[in-house]
């Protein structure tokens, strides 16, 4: 690796198994190898999409997505490890992703890169809510690279 070009020693990688989250993680494992870098998979159950006032039914759901998440986590981690990755960790929360993708879980693992996937939204949901990538480059402390889905958008 040349001097001028930057080197990541932990790389996070946020992935909700959208198409345009696997695209990220397939260019995060790129950087990985290429850095020789610790990968850490991260993803964050958005609690606030489980406020419906039914406190046994919003938990159930929660454990559902949480069971279903850690299945997702379980196999980027193998997908990792085979392509070449030596180190990879997995995290697992719940809360706000925007909080915890851009400040709080980069700073816990000292993270210097996150990848990102363009937007796992539709259009009304990021004028409504605005996206997590675009949060996430607002407020985050190290660099991030967001991955645009290749896929020809329909108008």
């Amino acid at each position: 690796m040349k001097q001028d070009q930057q080197q990541y020693a932990r790389i996070l990688i946020a992935v909700d198994g959208s198409g345009s989250a696997k695209k990220a993680f397939e260019k995060a494992i790129l950087i990985a190898k290429r850095n020789n870098s610790e990968l850490i998979i991260v993803h964050v159950i958005d609690s606030s999409s489980y406020n419906m006032g039914i406190e046994s039914a919003t938990f159930n759901a929660i454990e559902v997505d949480a069971t279903e998440m850690e299945e997702l986590l379980k196999k980027y981690s193998n997908k990792a490890r085979e392509a070449g990755v030596k180190s990879v960790k997995t995290e697992l929360t719940k809360g706000s992703p925007k909080q915890l993708l851009s400040v709080n879980i980069p700073s816990e693992f000292q993270t210097d890169l996150i990848v990102v996937g363009s937007t796992g939204l539709n259009m009304i949901e990021r004028w409504m809510i605005g996206s997590v990538s675009e949060y996430i480059i607002r407020e985050a402390h190290c660099d991030v690279l967001v991955v645009r889905n290749t896929k020809k958008r329909m108008n």
